[in-house]
């Protein structure tokens, strides 16, 4: 299939697609467009091989997060913009083409949105710089309805060059339905449900206290949804919890920014939950990577470096390779992953596209 966009047919080093063989997958990434992307870009990624195909593309506005529905049908994408036309967009999928239909949009009412989550019911955004959750509801041909209300973070954390005011970066669906958000600057995780009756969230209180000056970003669940692996922009940590109605219990804290750069971002399991792999920038670029003990803490056992600003990154469902977004490198970079030892190895076989920084498969 030819590209529609100019930019991805030069920047791209494309693997020709023979058919679809069961090793291959969709790819969507998200990009930054202020430098010539045209937005989202949808690719054919093979499983056995690491080899990405180009299908097509979107224009869309900072796409820096988005995330798919359950059933793959819908994308939801935020638009990042430091003002009042920051929106939530609603695109539709194909799956089998891997081509995208835009629905509509919603303005999110707090500026810079970087996170979105859904259950299906509602959808949901971090408001980096307007310190605001919102929540959307999902109407039944896959749009969003107007954002129903917003939850604030607070300021107040020690560290006045990026807590003096509030930043929400993170909002997620815990196993069990509780919402959880990271207050960035107020060095919390916050508990919250939706009320679909009073179309509001009822608030939990404090699921945990973060070490203050840690900066809560990114926070991910266990396979098993036992426990739960934080990333703190400003420590650098890991802080691993044990997870129960709402609430998380701090078991460890460990390093994976050892470079002290204050730049710790992405966070993810292994499907078989049996390694943590964290992402730091800023200084030593690169993954940290952790195994899983039987009582859910972790053990550093390596690092990879990376090309430079490793934002996001992903693992493919099988477990086989792990992406990872380089957005001042203009690059994915494709490493094979050992499952027995979590250790990672580049392919060399590099994506090239303009300020990638989210990168999903098409949910299994």
């Amino acid at each position: 299939m030819k590209l529609k966009s100019k930019l991805l047919s030069m920047a791209l080093a494309f693997v020709p697609v023979i058919g679809f063989a069961d090793s291959n997958i969709k790819m969507v990434v998200g990009t930054y467009t202020d430098a010539g992307s045209q937005g989202l870009y949808s690719f054919s990624f093979d499983q056995s091989t690491g080899t990405a195909s180009g299908i097509t593309s979107l224009k869309v506005d900072n796409p820096s997060y988005f995330t798919f529905s359950k059933d793959g049908r819908n994308i939801y994408a935020v638009s990042e913009k430091n003002n009042a036309t920051a929106v939530l967009n609603s695109i539709g999928y194909d799956p089998v083409n891997g081509t995208f239909a835009f629905k509509n949009s919603q303005l999110t009412h707090g500026a810079d949105p970087c996170y979105v989550a859904t259950d299906g019911k509602i959808a949901l955004t971090a408001n980096y710089s307007g310190g605001t959750i919102s929540v959307f509801p999902i109407l039944k041909n896959g749009t969003l309805g107007k954002s129903l209300l917003q939850v604030g973070s607070k300021k107040g954390g020690p560290d006045r060059s990026c807590q003096n005011t509030p930043h929400a970066h993170c909002a997620i669906f815990a196993p069990d339905g509780y919402i959880l958000t990271t207050d960035f600057s107020g060095d919390r995780i916050l508990c919250f449900s939706y009320n679909e009756r009073n179309k509001k969230l009822e608030d939990h209180g404090i699921a945990a206290h973060v070490k203050p000056g840690s900066g809560p970003r990114h926070l991910v669940f266990s396979p098993n949804g036992k426990y739960a692996y934080l990333m703190s922009e400003l420590s650098g940590k890991v802080t691993v919890y044990s997870y129960s109605d709402g609430k998380l219990k701090e078991l460890q804290s460990i390093a994976a920014d050892y470079a002290n750069a204050r730049g710790g971002a992405d966070i993810h399991v292994s499907p078989d939950g049996s390694f943590v792999y964290a992402s730091t920038r800023l200084k030593g670029d690169g993954i940290t990577i952790f195994r899983v003990n039987n009582n859910g803490t972790l053990t550093r056992v390596g690092a990879q470096r990376t090309a430079k600003h490793p934002r996001n990154f992903a693992i493919t469902p099988n477990g086989k390779f792990l992406l990872v977004a380089c957005r001042d490198d203009n690059s994915i970079q494709v490493y094979s992953r050992d499952k027995s030892t979590g250790m990672l190895k580049n392919t060399n076989q590099d994506v090239i596209l303009s300020h990638p920084v989210c990168i999903k498969f098409y949910p299994e």
